[in-house]
């Protein structure tokens, strides 16, 4: 069994910047996709960035020139930039990784307003 542990929320203004990481249990060069996603109160469960083994990267276009996915494998952990950050960013932020299981953290929650 895989564990993933979200860290790196919090509280931020509009137009604030925040790092988002999520570390393994284990190597996670074995997964063949990670990825964040996010829940906002009353909504859907969403897509909003992952990254591939080879390095390819898919972003929701809501966050596409604002967030960066990343994951360092010596690490063991995956991280997400957000940048410019809106008041329709606040959400759980959860991490995902997949090979032949997929695995979920408990998520971690950022909250924009001023």
């Amino acid at each position: 069994q895989v564990q993933l542990v979200e860290s790196g929320g919090g509280l931020v203004q509009p137009g604030g910047s925040l790092r988002l990481s999520c570390a393994a249990s284990r190597s996670i060069s074995s997964f063949r996709i990670m990825g964040w996603y996010r829940q906002a109160p009353g909504k859907q469960r969403e897509l909003v960035a992952q990254i591939l083994t080879l390095g390819n990267r898919d972003y929701a276009d809501s966050v596409k020139g604002r967030f960066t996915i990343s994951r360092d494998n010596a690490k063991n952990t995956l991280y997400l930039q957000m940048n410019s950050l809106k008041p329709e960013d606040t959400a759980a932020y959860y991490c995902n990784a997949a090979d032949t299981s997929y695995y979920w953290g408990k998520g971690t929650l950022v909250t924009v307003s001023s």
